[in-house]
C-alpha cells in the first residue's frame, strides 16, 4: 500500500473513532438530562389524622403544672405554603386551685379548633383557635380534708399554636401551647351562686398519625 492510502485510511480511522466517542457523549448527556423519578415529591399536610398527646396545665407559670393526657381527630387541607385545618380534641386533668370560697378541681375538657399556619415542606407552623367546655368539680372541707362536691360543665375560649413536623410513614410529631378562659365557674355551693372566670394555660406534646 503506498504512503498516500495509509495515510487516507488513517485519516478516515481517526474520524470514525472521533465520532464514535462524541456519538457516546451525547448519549450519555441525554441520559442525565432526563428528569430523575426518584426525585422525592413535594410534602403535603392535606389529610386525615388521629393522634396522642400529654403535657401538663398550669393556673399559672409559677405554679406546678399537673398531667393533662388525651386524644385528638382533625382534617388538614393544604393550598400553596398555607394549611387549614379543623381538630376535635379531649384531655383528662387533675389540677386543684384556690378560689374565693373554697378550691376547684379541673377534670374533663373538649376543644373543638380551628387551625390556620405555614407549611414548609415537612415543618407546620401554625396558630389555633377555639371552643372549649371543661368540667369542674368544686371541693368542699369536711374535717379538714377536702373531698369532692358539685361538678358542672363551662364554657369557654381556646387560643395558642404551636409547631408539628411530619416524618415517614405518616407519623407526625408536634408541640402545642393552648391558652384558656372559661367563663363563669360555679366557685361556691349552688344557693350561694358566686362565680368567677377561671384561665389556665397548657402545654403538650402529640403524635398524629396520617390516613
Amino acid at each position: 500500500m503506498s504512503f498516500i492510502k495509509k495515510k487516507t485510511c488513517f485519516v478516515s480511522l481517526s474520524i470514525l473513532l472521533a465520532s464514535s466517542a462524541s456519538a457516546a457523549d451525547l448519549a450519555d448527556d441525554g441520559v442525565h438530562s432526563n428528569p430523575s423519578y426518584d426525585a422525592s415529591e413535594t410534602f403535603s399536610w392535606t389529610g386525615a389524622y388521629a393522634g396522642l398527646h400529654g403535657g401538663a396545665q398550669y393556673k399559672s407559670f409559677n405554679d406546678n403544672g399537673a398531667p393533662a393526657v388525651g386524644g385528638q381527630l382533625g382534617y388538614n387541607f393544604q393550598a400553596g405554603p398555607g394549611v387549614f385545618g379543623a381538630e376535635l380534641e379531649g384531655s383528662y386533668m387533675n389540677n386543684e386551685v384556690r378560689v374565693s370560697g373554697g378550691r376547684l378541681e379541673s377534670r374533663f375538657r373538649g376543644a373543638a379548633k380551628a387551625k390556620a399556619g405555614l407549611g414548609l415542606d415537612r415543618t407546620l407552623i401554625y396558630g389555633a383557635a377555639g371552643v372549649t367546655t371543661t368540667e369542674f368539680e368544686r371541693l368542699r372541707r369536711v374535717s379538714n380534708k377536702w373531698k369532692s362536691g358539685s361538678e358542672n360543665w363551662t364554657q369557654g375560649y381556646l387560643f395558642g399554636g404551636g409547631v408539628e413536623h411530619a416524618f415517614s410513614a405518616g407519623v407526625s410529631a408536634k408541640i402545642e401551647y393552648n391558652y384558656v378562659i372559661s367563663n363563669g365557674v360555679r366557685t361556691t355551693d349552688r344557693r350561694i351562686g358566686s362565680k368567677s372566670d377561671q384561665s389556665d394555660h397548657v402545654v403538650k406534646f402529640g403524635l398524629n398519625f396520617q390516613f
